[in-house]
């Protein structure tokens, strides 16, 4: 356990502040046109509803707003983002297809055979933003805390359904990494997204959920689901009042979530320059850091070199915890 507990102790990394970046000459198309002169589309490894479908979609509008083309959300769930990611990979190096990036695409490669390599078939573009897991539970489910929680569930091994969002997703290894560190045994029911899996869980289907913060919150605010903790090393600055797992009875416990931006490999530099240009801008426009911020996620925008740093070093690191705790893709 103490290597597992290390292993995790460095997954949230060190915070980084929106950047700010001159701006970079218009680039142009192969005819000569200035980019962009048709609609971008923004794919998303998720079904709508989710967290990452959230912050896509609000980051689209505001970049539709900014580059004056339609930034269109298309949502391809399925396989941990695999699908989505694959099709990136796939398009042409236009300019006109994006994705928007989830840990999947650092978890995928231990627990998936790929049918692209995550780092070479990519132009990574901007980190987005960073946020936390929160484990919340049914109203009727019994335990009101995370020692509560571990207790009831000793007695229980086997009998205790939780959701995710997919096989492989912050929302199941937070859930995995909890059961490995306390000795307690839960069954997992993967869902294509956090949205899909939110309905089960609300009606009481399922007892529990380390869902993507931004996406129970609110139902936790209104009373519908129970929050016990959040999976990062401190609290969050949208949920001050829930403790951290780790304070709550998990020593050394830290999982994150993040969020995204790249381009298919050998899309022009210029062209990744603009993206990431406008992308700054628009996470330093007061209304979408104040919409970000609300659901809990800390803006970033760092530069491409640095986001491609940070995703080999996810890649290597969900590499090790994957195989330390034993855990399968499905």
């Amino acid at each position: 356990m103490a290597n597992i507990v290390r292993l995790t102790a460095a997954i949230c990394g060190s915070c980084m502040l929106v950047g700010t970046c001159a701006q970079a000459q218009t680039p142009s198309t192969s005819a000569g046109q200035p980019y962009p002169t048709k609609p971008i589309r923004f794919l998303v490894g998720f079904a709508a509803g989710g967290t990452n479908d959230i912050i896509a979609r609000a980051l689209a509008q505001k970049l539709t707003e900014i580059i004056g083309q339609m930034v269109v959300v298309d949502n391809r769930g399925g396989a941990n983002t695999a699908i989505a990611t694959e099709l990136a990979a796939r398009s042409a190096p236009d300019g006109y297809t994006i994705i928007l990036n989830a840990p999947g695409h650092a978890t995928n490669p231990a627990l998936i055979k790929l049918n692209f390599d995550p780092i070479r078939d990519f132009a990574f573009v901007t980190l987005v933003a960073e946020s936390q897991n929160l484990l919340v539970v049914h109203p009727s489910f019994p335990p009101k805390n995370v020692k509560e929680l571990i207790a009831f569930s000793k007695k229980r091994p086997g009998e205790i359904n939780y959701s995710s969002s997919g096989t492989g997703t912050t929302v199941h290894l937070s859930a995995e990494l909890f059961q490995y560190m306390t000795g307690i045994k839960w069954v997992h029911i993967p869902y294509k997204g956090g949205g899909p899996a939110l309905p089960d869980l609300l009606a009481g289907r399922v007892s529990l959920n380390f869902g993507n913060l931004p996406t129970v919150i609110r139902q936790a605010r209104d009373g519908k689901l129970r929050a016990l903790a959040v999976t990062g090393a401190k609290r969050s600055p949208a949920a001050p009042d829930i403790p951290t797992v780790a304070e709550s009875g998990v020593p050394g416990y830290e999982v994150s979530n993040w969020f995204g931006v790249a381009a298919p490999a050998k899309t022009p530099r210029a062209i990744v320059d603009r993206l990431h240009s406008e992308i700054v801008r628009a996470l330093n426009s007061p209304d979408l850091r104040e919409r970000l911020t609300g659901l809990g996620a800390e803006p970033v925008g760092n530069t491409p070199e640095q986001y491609a740093a940070f995703m080999q070093g996810e890649i290597a690191k969900w590499a090790k915890v994957i195989k330390s705790a034993g855990i399968k893709g499905e």
